[in-house]
Parts: C-alpha cells; structure tokens; sequence
C-alpha cells in the first residue's frame, strides 16, 4: 500500500497506538489526521482546553518523526474520505470506540469507505481487553464486575507495538491551523498531552505499591491522576498495566473497572440516559434549588461540599469523593442521577460515556452494583477517610 490515512479521535498519542503502526509498517506514505467536529465542541469547556493541549502535543510529537497532525474541521467522515481522495490513498485506520456516536461514526465511514473502495480497518488501542472479547455463556456481556475481573485476568493481553521513528507524508499538504487552546472554566485543571501523561506515569510508579493502603485518603491524594489521559488516548491502558506489573493488583484492578462498563457501555448504549437495571423504581425529586446548592458545593455538608468545589475548580474530583457527593444526590437528596451525570459532564476533563455513567448509575442504585441500596453516610466518610479535616479545609474552609 502506497498511502494510508490514520484517523485520530481518543487515542492522542504515539506510543502503543496499532493503528498508526499497522499504517506505518504497511504504507510508503501515512497522513495522521484529526478533525475538530462541531458536534461535540461546546460540551464541556474543561474538555476542550484538554483535547486542544494533546492535539498540540501530538503535532509536536508527529513532527519529531517527519510528519505534522493534519487538522481538520467539520464532519469527520466526510473530511476523512475528502483527504484520502485528494492523495490517493487506499486505506484508513481507526481505533475502535464504544460510544452510540462513535459506533454511527464508524458505520458512516465504512460505508463511505466502501462506496470509494477505500480500506477501512479498526484496531484496539481504547482498553486493555476489547470490549466484548470476553462474554458470559449465554450473555453479550458481563453484568457484575466481579466474574467480568475473572474473566479478564483468563483473557490474553495483546502485544505492545512499536512507536514509529519515522512517518513519511505526501508533499505540498496543507496541515491545518491548530487555534490556541480555548478558556476553560476551572482555574486549575491538568495540563493535556502525552508528554505530560509519560511524566505523571513515570511518577506515579514510584508510588504504586502505595495504592491500596492509601487510595481512599482524601487528604493525601494518593491516585495516579491518569484519568483523563487514559480518556482522551494520552496514554495506553495496555502500556500503564504493563509498567505497573502486577496484573492482580489494587490499581489494575481500577483499570479493570474502566474496561467492564466499556463493555456495558457497548452492549447498552442507552447507559448515559436509562437505568441499567430493569424494573427499578425511579421516584426522584424534582428541587433546582437544592440541585444548585448540590452544584455550587453549598449544601452544608463539608465532604460533599470540598468534593464539589474540587470539581469546580480543578475539572477534577477524587474518586472517594466522587462516590460520597454522587451518593449524597441520589440516595439523601433524592434527585436524579442523570441531572448529576450532566453536571460531572461539564466538568470532568476525565468525563466519558462508559465510565462516568456506569458509575452514576452503579451510585444510585439503578446501575451494576450488587448491593442496589447501599448508602454512604457523608459524615462517617469524612471520619474515616479525612479525619483531620485536612481535604475538607483544602476546599471548603469555614
């Protein structure tokens, strides 16, 4: 093959990504391509000061080896199969997404694919095991993490592919204009990008093994903060659990947690909008002023307070805290738990389809979890988990 197109969408990086290396090893000529699509700007301003960081951080890195990030903007199947026209080429490469508009995107491009008898080949890259690699007799998918973690501990990991060293592209290509990242709304979000996700990785595994005795301290703060790269495709799932090596540990089981509502996530789109567990009873509230208090951290409660003013302010929340402030909305506020979805949505530069609503359902008792009715109560939380008050006081001092 003499020229392969590589369409990039939540796989920012170069490291462990097998489409761009399929493409690199079997195509003279490779053009890396993102196109900034309309439809899902605006969604959340967090996030789109985070993509616009990786973009550029992914043009630099693709510069370093010869080629440039060409940078489109529009439909991105349409500009997709208007640039492989324009140079010929006979292939595109994708990685797989889970998600009802990717999974639309993707029928739209083969489609188009196949009407200009151009290749189209989808590759993993998104989690460790593929959604739907691993299945239950009788089912699509698992439906309770525990026999899913089982099942994926049994299952076999692909290889990690070789990062290209050089990327050759067709001559006389316009790249595209990369504007300059939008204004977010939280003043202290993470900066976005490869090169940042490799420094905090490289980080974090010197404190790995400190994971399970310290993850639920508020104060110390003992997470990865990977979450976002691992959303936007900054870094590999495969490549973290691989550095971390300890497939039956603490933190990779996390990751484990992120590739099962993947799978729920693919098997039931409607994940974002229905509850997840038929026949349960959804009487919620109806309250916008207790909703906004929730929303602007001013509920009187100190733990679900800090935990919503950390949202605000770093696009960010600890993962305690998450479940403590979702809990607090659904099962003591009695307010639904899509109005909470939304609101972590705008925020959250980590915020997804699969991961953030298959864990607000999981809260409010609509979703996997086993114990349906289980409630947290906020101050026996912040006793056990922030016992100084030290989180508390970090972000909502009185």
């Amino acid at each position: 093959m003499k020229t392969a197109v590589v369409l990039f969408t939540r796989d920012l990086r170069v490291r462990d990504h097998p489409a761009l290396a399929a493409a690199c090893a079997n195509a003279e000529r490779v053009l890396p391509l993102y196109v900034l699509d309309p439809e899902l700007a605006g969604r959340s301003p967090n996030r789109d000061r985070f993509l616009h960081q990786c973009l550029a951080d992914l043009r630099d890195a693709l510069r370093k080896r010869g080629a440039d990030l060409l940078i489109r903007r529009g439909d991105p199947v349409a500009e997709t199969i208007r640039l492989a026209r324009d140079v010929g080429a006979e292939g595109v490469a994708i990685s797989g997404d889970i998600s009802r508009y990717a999974r639309r995107r993707e029928r739209r491009l083969r489609a188009e694919c196949d009407r200009h008898r151009i290749a189209l080949r989808i590759f993993p890259g998104l989690t460790i095991v593929d959604p739907g690699a691993v299945t239950p007799a009788g089912g699509d998918h698992y439906k309770v993490f525990t026999p899913y973690h089982r099942a994926w501990l049994g299952a076999k990991w692909r290889d990690e592919v070789a990062t290209p060293r050089r990327i050759t592209l067709p001559s006389g290509l316009d790249a595209g204009h990369l504007p300059a990242p939008p204004a977010g709304e939280s003043p202290d979000t993470a900066a976005g990008g490869e090169g940042e996700a490799r420094r905090r990785l490289r980080d974090w595994l010197r404190r790995v093994d400190r994971y399970q005795e310290n993850h639920d301290a508020l104060a110390l703060d003992a997470t990865s903060h990977l979450s976002a790269y691992l959303r936007f495709g900054c870094l590999s799932p495969l490549s973290v659990a691989n550095a971390v090596d300890d497939p039956d540990g603490a933190f990779v089981r996390q990751l484990c947690w992120r590739d099962f509502y993947h799978q729920v996530a693919l098997a039931f789109p409607d994940l974002s909008t229905v509850a997840y567990r038929r026949g349960v009873r959804e009487d919620w509230r109806y309250d916008p002023e207790t909703l906004a208090r929730w929303q602007e951290g001013s509920t009187g409660v100190p733990l679900v307070d800090a935990g919503m003013r950390q949202l605000r302010q770093e696009g960010w929340m600890h993962n305690r805290a998450r479940l403590v402030v979702a809990d607090y909305l659904t099962k003591h506020l009695e307010l639904d738990w899509r109005e909470g979805l939304r609101w972590f949505y705008r925020w959250l530069i980590d915020g997804d389809v699969a991961n953030n609503s298959g864990n607000w359902q999981w809260t409010a008792g609509t979703g996997n979890d086993t114990r349906p009715y289980r409630r947290f109560n906020p101050l026996r939380q912040a006793e056990r988990y922030d016992p100084e008050g030290e989180y508390v006081n970090r972000y909502a001092p009185r």
